[in-house]
């Protein structure tokens, strides 16, 4: 199967500027044998979604609301995410859970709607640096894994994809090895195969540019890359060659 590689534009760039690296990446994609998946914010989504048509490169989008319609201002439905060509979703990203102070009851409810509108979750889980530091990292995942995945139930083990993103190693820090995400990916793919009764598939996001990349890549249960600062460059295509 072929790698995933997720850029995660986050607020960083306007409509404007995030079409105009939507086109750069289309033209290279015919060469790709990673699948790129770019994650522009909302106002951006359906400007660079003509873009990408017909093109192996899919729209994700950085967040979903926890229900489809109702009283929920600012937030985003996932009916509309799927009319607008969304195909995969970020839910539970570390910045939304620390500075938004986002619950896994909530994630769960978000994850859940996700899957109900056919949108492919990409479930985020990491451990802080403090909890690295006491040797809690695999009690926090299978914690964060628990209460995310509770009841979730998948047809399929493409339809969920988790990012483990040690939030002690997103920039300004430093990414682990390939042997230490290698560790932690086959963990996560354990535990959640005892929730979900599936293996599926497992990335790591925390620091990956184009000159660590290969190094992850080559790992066997390092299935992609979520990648943020990185993904805004033009050479962050090369990822996926």
């Amino acid at each position: 199967m072929a790698k995933l590689i997720i850029a995660n534009w986050k607020m960083q760039l306007s409509p404007k500027e995030a079409v105009a690296l939507a086109k750069k990446f289309k033209v290279k994609a015919n060469k790709f044998r990673a699948r790129m998946v770019v994650c522009p914010d909302y106002l951006a989504l359906p400007l660079v979604a003509p873009v990408l048509k017909n093109s192996s490169i899919k729209l994700g989008a950085q967040d979903c609301a926890s229900q489809n319609r109702g009283s929920l201002t600012g937030e985003v439905s996932p009916v509309d995410l799927r009319e607008a060509g969304v195909k995969y979703v970020i839910i539970g990203h570390s910045e939304r859970r620390a500075k938004l102070g986002e619950s896994g009851a909530l994630i769960n409810l978000k994850l859940k709607e996700a899957l109900k509108n056919k949108l492919i979750p990409i479930l985020c889980v990491g451990e802080k640096l403090i909890e690295k530091k006491a040797n809690k990292t695999r009690t926090v995942l299978a914690g964060q894994l628990r209460s995310a995945l509770k009841s979730v139930k998948l047809k399929s083990a493409s339809d969920l994809i988790i990012a483990y993103e040690p939030l002690w190693s997103i920039s300004p820090g430093r990414p682990i090895t390939p042997a230490e995400s290698e560790l932690i990916n086959f963990f996560i793919t354990k535990e959640a195969a005892k929730i979900l009764k599936k293996n599926v598939r497992v990335i790591y996001g925390g620091s990956a540019d184009v000159k660590n990349a290969v190094g992850f890549l080559k790992q066997k249960h390092v299935a992609g890359l979520l990648v943020g600062a990185a993904s805004l460059k033009e050479n962050f295509s090369q990822i996926c060659y």
